[in-house]
């Protein structure tokens, strides 16, 4: 077998944190998904490259609701195109990132908190949900896209 030879940049993989229903209007957008932030902030984004994994988790369905999902609602690869703004009205011009996101299925991450290692520690977790944008492991993404059905690259570490 040939020795492993990574790529200049290796892909990383993160999680984001927004309601359903605004990881789905990104989801769903067409003609290309996307992904916003940290209230529509560009700096978070831009620490992302093309190939690296995302997958959104909802604490709820609904912005600023009660309404607990604690699911993770879809997953994908981020695009080549650098972040850019989009004028959303009213003077809020929100930085996105283009995002193509894989068929999945929701999954409550209940089903996963045995398995995944940011979940390990049981009673400060969540404490990493509060900054929008966080870095997971290789093996982590793998286990949230198993879990969806999602058919991503994911390339194991040499």
């Amino acid at each position: 077998m040939p020795p492993c030879s990574p790529p200049a940049r290796a892909a990383r993989h993160w999680i984001a944190v927004a309601s359903a229903e605004h990881a789905r209007l990104g989801r769903d957008h067409r003609p290309a998904g996307f992904m916003q932030v940290c209230h529509g902030r560009g700096a978070p984004l831009r620490r992302l490259a093309a190939g690296d994994a995302v997958a959104y988790y909802a604490p709820s369905k609904r912005f600023g609701a009660r309404d607990r999902l604690q699911a993770f609602v879809s997953v994908g690869t981020v695009a080549a195109a650098e972040p850019y703004q989009a004028d959303m009205g009213g003077g809020f011009l929100p930085w996105r990132r283009d995002v193509h996101y894989a068929d999945a299925q929701e999954v409550p991450i209940a089903a996963l908190m045995d398995d995944l290692d940011f979940t390990r520690d049981r009673r400060g977790w969540g404490y990493k949900l509060r900054f929008g944008l966080f870095e997971i492991g290789a093996a982590d993404m793998r286990r949230i896209a198993d879990a969806m059905q999602a058919r991503l690259p994911i390339a194991d570490p040499c």
